[in-house]
């Protein structure tokens, strides 16, 4: 088939299943709470093997819950291109992070139906369990188990805020499969996603080529100081480890500046003790973290970080305890799935440019097995994790073409 100008999903269909789908654990703001492995989710999951079903897929559950519609190829014991995202989300979700990545595929399934194209690679659309890490941490476990990094009996030990193992209730739900998890070939893989940032649709731009996954490192650090009256302690010998505290919030941002605009730092939690208001603060906890694409610019935070965190004990007299908690390398995708995916973008006549991934996903963990690329859409103002996560019918309808004809030139079509 040389001509492909008709070749194209049905951005309707396509819509129409994410707003089916948004009901699903619809909240009032307008979001989605579909946490991993709750009755809600697993509503989700049926009508992801429902939809799957219908468009002739044979449907496979691995013993992590990863779902995998098969639609078959020409020579179908080649290994198969996978598509997919996830379908569980924040407690305060949107409608559109991770499921697009889910539905589109199911999408490219449904289109290659109507156009009878048969492809000499199976393509297969994947729905990963816990990739969001909400209920159970870490995230993107499931896909961290089938690319081997983490095991099988790590994953099924992880506890929820209630004590609820994540093994238990995947076989609660009834999604606890058979099929073991990875240890098979995966021809190629790619993923359609919102961005959750502002750049795309800032510039302008129809669609992002994703061409690295963020590098990221996360901390925790206990300051140390020494509690004593508000009012009877002078500044010149206080001990304050909010202080400290502050100041360390402080370094970290400025440690993210001195790396914009790709490299970012936040610091996401804090907690103070005693936490009375007439006691200076004698112990402080607080989370940090960096992520960066280029792993020597992470060392260069890591090691801001750690001088900067000692000036600042040092000069107020505290004691503190620095550890990483997290390192998660940045991931550089495939440069043939990078080039399969901005040829679909130019086919199209989409306006596009190279762009990072800033949060992680299951593609990156994909990319250690097989040969890996992801494409993003817009979203409206770079908001996701929040109910008010939104797109726009055009964006979705682009990235899925787009995700539609990268796959094709990995699963050829065949005549």
């Amino acid at each position: 088939m040389s001509d492909l100008s008709n070749v194209r999903i049905n951005g309707q269909r396509l819509w129409d299943s994410l707003m089916e789908m948004a009901k699903i654990g619809g909240t009032p703001k307008g979001g989605c709470k579909r946490l991993t492995l709750t009755d809600v989710d697993k509503q989700g999951r049926e009508l992801f093997r429902a939809w799957c079903e219908q468009a002739g897929c044979s449907l496979k559950i691995d013993e992590m819950g990863n779902m995998f519609a098969h639609r078959a190829g020409v020579e179908d014991d080649l290994p198969p291109v996978v598509l997919g995202s996830h379908l569980d989300t924040q407690p305060t979700g949107g409608k559109f992070d991770g499921v697009l990545g889910v539905l589109g595929a199911l999408e490219v399934v449904r289109s290659l139906n109507d156009l009878k194209i048969k492809t000499r690679y199976p393509i297969e659309v994947a729905n990963w369990t816990n990739e969001e890490g909400s209920r159970f941490a870490p995230a993107m476990i499931s896909s961290g188990v089938f690319a081997g990094v983490y095991t099988k009996e790590f994953a099924y030990s992880r506890l929820d805020p209630d004590g609820k193992k994540l093994g238990d209730e995947l076989a609660r739900i009834g999604f606890k499969g058979s099929e073991p998890v990875g240890g098979r070939p995966v021809h190629a893989y790619f993923e359609l996603h919102i961005e959750q940032g502002p750049i795309l649709e800032d510039e302008g731009y129809d669609v992002g080529i994703v061409t690295h996954g963020q590098g990221q490192r996360w901390y925790e650090l206990k300051l140390t100081g020494f509690e004593s009256h508000a009012g009877s302690t002078p500044m010149p010998v206080r001990k304050d480890a909010l202080l400290g505290a502050a100041r360390v919030v402080e370094l970290v941002n400025a440690i993210g500046l001195s790396k914009a605009p790709l490299g970012v730092s936040t610091c996401g939690m804090i907690n103070a003790y005693p936490n009375s208001r007439n006691v200076i603060p004698g112990e402080v906890f607080l989370a940090c973290e960096f992520r960066h694409p280029i792993d020597a610019t992470l060392s260069e935070m890591d090691a801001a970080l750690h001088e900067g965190v000692k000036a600042i004990a040092d000069k107020i007299g505290l004691t503190y305890d620095l550890k990483q908690v997290f390192y998660y390398a940045p991931v550089p995708f495939d440069a043939e799935c990078i080039a399969a995916v901005r040829r679909a973008a130019q086919r199209f006549g989409y306006s596009h440019r190279d762009i990072v991934a800033g949060a992680g996903h299951d593609a990156c963990y994909m990319a250690r097995v097989t040969p890996t690329s992801m494409v993003f859409t817009p979203c409206v103002d770079g908001v996701s994790h929040n109910e008010s996560e939104d797109i726009k019918l055009e964006w979705s309808t682009a990235g899925a073409n787009v995700l539609l004809h990268a796959a094709l030139e990995k699963a050829e079509i065949v005549a």
